[in-house]
């Protein structure tokens, strides 16, 4: 395996704990930035396909895909800019691209958003890894889920169960799985819970009844430990009063 973590993470086990506590439909995905060619695992193929990042986590999470995909592969351009790998768009930075799409009263509000959608550096990324948790060859950033908004409550309740607090998430109904989960979290090494986008729902097979939240791959055994106890706490059950 590819490793920078100092304390390895066995993430079998933390998949295996994610998907019996949480009813998963899917595998959580491991996703990592690599910054150059010599940070890919050997042995990992390259996506034979242009799709969307979405779309590619998707493929990590219901097929069980391993594989890696460079900017040329990448089919949304806003997804490709929140994740380093091209320069923004003029129509997505002036707000017409999404005034277009009649998501804005005007293009001046769409400017607002797109202003504070979180972003790496153009060109900061070389390629962009995925896997399913339980089978990755490369120590993820991010580990990405998809699941219901009371799967989500059981890791929101695991993320503050050591010491409490609050919870700030933060979305625009746009660039859900890119900017919101995945480039965000990277950047500020906290969860991040998102509500799916237009397209990532159209794309990726996330379905109406669920959500998406975005995990810093170094507080994993934290939260797994944790979710261990919440899940079986009473009250906990799907529906229970």
């Amino acid at each position: 395996m590819a490793a920078d973590m100092k304390i390895p993470v066995n993430y079998p086990e933390a998949a295996e704990t994610l998907k019996k506590y949480l009813k998963l439909s899917g595998s959580p995905v491991a996703f990592r930035f690599a910054t150059k060619k010599e940070e890919i695992p050997a042995g990992m193929q390259a996506l034979d396909k242009t799709i969307r990042h979405c779309a590619m986590v998707g493929l990590a999470r219901k097929e069980g895909r391993i594989f890696y995909s460079t900017a040329d592969k990448h089919e949304c351009n806003g997804g490709a800019w929140s994740l380093g790998l091209k320069e923004i768009t003029e129509t997505l930075k002036n707000g017409d691209f999404y005034f277009k799409l009649g998501k804005f009263e005007s293009s001046a509000a769409c400017k607002r958003t797109i202003d504070r959608v979180a972003h790496l550096g153009a060109g900061d990324t070389y390629a962009t890894l995925y896997a399913p948790l339980e089978k990755t060859p490369f120590d993820p950033q991010v580990v990405l889920i998809i699941a219901s908004p009371w799967a989500m409550l059981k890791l929101a309740q695991s993320t503050l169960f050591r010491v409490g607090g609050r919870i700030e998430a933060e979305f625009a109904g746009i660039q859900s799985v890119c900017a919101d989960a995945s480039a965000q979290t990277y950047l500020n090494g906290r969860v991040n819970f998102s509500l799916g986008c237009d397209g990532s729902r159209k794309f990726s097979g996330i379905d109406d009844s669920e959500m998406v939240m975005g995990i810093p791959a170094e507080l994993l055994p934290e939260i797994t430990e944790a979710l261990r106890v919440v899940a079986a706490a009473p009250g906990s059950k799907p529906g229970a009063k």
